[in-house]
C-alpha cells in the first residue's frame, strides 16, 4: 500500500508523518519512526512510502501551530484505527481546547465510563497521531504532568506553547 510521508524539524523535535487518501495515520518523533512504521505495516499491511511535500495538509498545519496558531491542527483529517473505546477517547481528546488541559478522570467522564480511567489512559497512550490528537493536553488529577511517549519535557513545551498563545497561564 502507498502510504505518503514527510518529515517535519519542529521546535518539539523532529516529526515523521505518514498519510494515505487525505487523512494523517501516523505522526510522531523521528526516533520512534521504526515502531510507527511497525504499527502501520500491522494495520496496513505492506508499504510503499512516498516521500511528499506535505502529506494530508498536515505538514502546512504543523509549521502553522509552531508558529503560533494553535487551532491550526483542528481541520487535519486524520484515520486513526483503534478499537471504538479508543477512537471515542481519541475524538474526546480532539474536544480539548489548546491551551486547557483535563484530567484522566474528566477525560474517563466524558467518554461515558467515569471508572475508566486505566483504559483511558492506555487509550491514550496508543495515540497513532501524537500533536494533532492532543494527548498532551491530559494530567493527572492532581495537576501534575504523567505519561506522555514523547516525554514529559516535550509535553511541558507543548502545552506552554498553546497556553503562551492562547493567554492562559504558563505551567508552574
Amino acid at each position: 500500500m502507498k502510504i505518503e510521508t514527510a518529515s517535519l524539524k519542529s521546535p518539539f523535535g523532529d516529526l515523521a508523518l505518514f498519510a494515505r487518501e487525505g487523512a494523517l495515520c501516523a505522526l510522531g518523533w523521528t526516533n520512534q519512526r521504526a515502531r510507527i512504521v511497525e504499527e502501520l505495516e500491522r494495520r496496513f499491511g505492506a508499504l510503499e512510502p512516498i516521500e511528499t511535500p506535505d502529506p494530508a495538509g498536515a505538514l502546512r498545519a504543523l509549521t502553522c501551530y509552531a508558529e503560533g496558531d494553535v487551532t491550526a491542527l483542528d481541520a487535519i483529517a486524520v484515520d486513526t484505527g483503534g478499537t471504538e473505546f479508543q477512537r471515542r477517547v481519541w475524538r474526546a481528546l480532539r474536544e480539548i481546547p489548546a491551551g486547557t488541559t483535563i484530567s484522566y478522570a474528566e477525560l474517563a467522564r466524558r467518554v461515558g465510563d467515569p471508572r475508566a480511567m486505566r483504559a483511558v489512559g492506555a487509550a491514550n497512550g496508543r495515540n497513532p497521531v501524537a500533536i494533532v490528537i492532543p494527548c498532551h493536553r491530559v494530567i493527572a488529577s492532581d495537576g501534575s504532568l504523567h505519561g506522555y511517549g514523547g516525554g514529559l519535557d516535550r509535553k511541558r513545551a507543548l502545552l506552554d506553547h498553546e497556553r503562551r498563545f492562547t493567554g492562559a497561564p504558563l505551567l508552574v
